[in-house]
């Protein structure tokens, strides 16, 4: 699979306005976690998983805290995922991932961000199948071998493990997160994973080039702007990736 993984998901932690707006993604996704598997990570190992992952991108405790009491109020927002599909400059594929409160509203920002650059939205399949929908666990190891083992006991359907420069990434279908998690947690106690999150791969790149680059930075940047979006997938292969 490659490391193209790294290049293919938008980030928004570029500016302070871009860092609460991580905050605020993460405090959805904890508590839609917890709302929906429980509020103890030690039994809900995707809301650990998240915990992680929010502490590594410096979310402060007290988000974390907050979106778990809520969780355990019971009271709140009802946000609902929402995904849209279509193509974006240099007729890219993309994927957008939105946590929403009101779908018709979140429709209509997303498709303005695809009009406004002379993209084209799609219906629910159009470029998902073009994709792979996988666990990505990226940790520092030497033994792809036993980390393998690990996987198979603990019946971890493994799409692909690689070994390189004294990092070991793990693939398996998106189903197979929690569970293989906790496989390589029980397996490696000190394990500190550098990258834990389900992500959609590109099965294949399309090449951004001349005006169409600054038009797609235009377009994730419109798309990053918008509260309810959680993701952005893409398979755009920009100069210098």
């Amino acid at each position: 699979m490659g490391r193209a993984y790294q290049n293919r998901k938008e980030s928004m932690a570029k500016t302070a306005q871009a860092k609460t707006k991580v905050y605020s993604k993460y405090g959805r996704e904890i508590y839609m976690s917890a709302k929906s598997g429980g509020t103890d990570p030690d039994g809900n190992l995707s809301l650990r998983g998240l915990i992680d992952r929010a502490k590594k991108d410096q979310v402060p405790t007290h988000v974390i805290e907050k979106a778990l009491d809520k969780a355990r109020g019971g009271a709140g927002e009802d946000y609902s995922p929402a995904r849209y599909e279509g193509y974006g400059p240099g007729n890219c594929m993309v994927i957008v991932d939105c946590l929403t409160d009101n779908p018709n509203r979140t429709f209509g920002d997303v498709r303005l961000a695809f009009t406004k650059t002379k993209c084209k939205i799609g219906t629910p399949g159009t470029v998902a199948h073009m994709f792979d929908h996988s666990a990505i666990f990226v940790f520092k190891g030497e033994d792809d071998e036993a980390v393998l083992e690990a996987l198979m006991e603990a019946d971890v359907d493994v799409t692909d493990i690689e070994n390189e420069d004294g990092q070991i990434t793990v693939f398996t279908p998106n189903t197979e997160y929690a569970k293989a998690r906790q496989a390589l947690t029980e397996a490696f106690a000190d394990i500190d994973f550098e990258v834990d999150e389900i992500q959609f791969l590109p099965k294949t790149t399309t090449p951004v080039e001349g005006d169409d680059i600054p038009m797609f930075e235009k377009f994730c940047d419109m798309l990053n702007e918008l509260d309810d979006v959680q993701n952005i997938f893409h398979n755009a292969e920009l100069p210098g990736q």
